[in-house]
């Protein structure tokens, strides 16, 4: 296997743990206007990701600075062709992040309510638009044989990739509502566990949808795998929340989400970015890639760094593992 073949495979891996992490703290923003009936509510369910949510972003810089280093025209590709919907995503994540940290500074409930708001918003858009993002990618957009995007914004708001936005959006919620009903206690425990059910059959319909007409343009017999894999996990999750297994829906919601993804990186190879126009101008992991040497200074870079980096967030997790729920929530000032 060639360095840029290995590296396409790290970046798969990336973007995998990424929409693993964010995307149950994604849901759990979402679900402080769909499931928390007070404020008091809304507290317990942003302290259950308050020690995790940043680290979890770093998924997400380092799958960035890693495709920039290692398959610079795809960067730029992507990077200019989708600048406005990854423009959106990053005000989100600005706005969220100064959201979590300003909410509780004033006691007035307009200001605390306001950031509530923000942080929402801030949860649904990019959860809808990274599936518009990778539904376009996947499918193929509008690239030249100067490997430039030619397109315009309309052409990423296309049927294949809306749906896509809305199976990550119900995904990453249904995410969210077991990692709520793993984390909690008392009676929010008991109606994330309700919403669950109800948020995973709708993710397995847009889901499944999603996936199947994925296969049927670009699949093989090994992105089928990967399709079965993520609709049988999503069930299991599913079946589990009823069971009252937390922890197995909330890990089998997680491979869901891997597989789904990793099945997107399948049908892609050696595509990074295919053309609409010409098969001809098509990104791949050969015509994208930085030079062996550069790839190969990166290879021994990560190998020093990932774990450490692993290691940490994954103490970091073992630390704040304890459940929480209202009666561990000080009164406000």
């Amino acid at each position: 296997m060639e360095l840029n073949d290995v590296w396409f495979v790290l970046i798969a891996f990336l973007w995998v743990g990424y929409f693993f992490l964010e995307g149950f703290d994604f849901g759990v923003g979402v679900l402080t206007k769909l499931l928390a009936r007070d404020r008091t509510e809304r507290r317990v369910l942003i302290n259950t990701i308050g020690p995790v949510w940043d680290g979890n972003e770093v998924w997400l810089v380092t799958a960035a600075g890693a495709t920039f280093a290692a398959f610079p025209e795809w960067y730029a590709t992507l990077f200019s062709g989708f600048y406005l919907p990854l423009l959106v995503i990053l005000l989100c994540l600005i706005g969220r992040g100064v959201a979590f940290e300003y909410r509780h500074k004033r006691p007035e409930d307009r200001w605390q309510s306001n950031w509530e708001h923000v942080i929402f918003w801030t949860s649904l858009v990019p959860s809808l638009l990274w599936g518009v993002i990778f539904g376009n990618m996947v499918r193929g957009v509008k690239i030249d044989a100067e490997m430039e995007y030619v397109g315009s914004l309309g052409d990423l708001l296309n049927p294949y990739s809306l749906l896509g936005g809305l199976a990550t959006l119900t995904l990453f919620t249904f995410h969210g509502a077991v990692f709520t009903a793993l984390k909690t206690v008392g009676d929010i425990r008991v109606r994330a566990r309700k919403q669950a059910l109800t948020l995973g059959l709708v993710a397995a319909v847009l889901v499944t949808g999603f996936l199947v007409w994925t296969q049927a343009d670009n699949g093989d017999g090994t992105s089928l795998v990967a399709l079965i894999v993520a609709v049988a996990a999503l069930t299991g999750a599913i079946v589990a929340n009823q069971m009252g297994r937390e922890g197995w829906s909330f890990g089998l919601s997680g491979v869901a989400i891997a597989a789904a993804v990793a099945m997107l990186f399948l049908t892609l190879f050696p595509n990074v970015m295919p053309s609409s126009l010409n098969e001809e101008w098509n990104l791949t992991v050969a015509n994208a890639s930085s030079t062996p040497y550069t790839l190969k200074i990166m290879t021994w870079c990560a190998g020093i760094a990932a774990p450490l980096v692993m290691l940490y967030q994954g103490w970091t997790y073992w630390v704040f593992r304890k459940r929480i729920g209202t009666k561990h929530i000080a009164d406000a000032h």
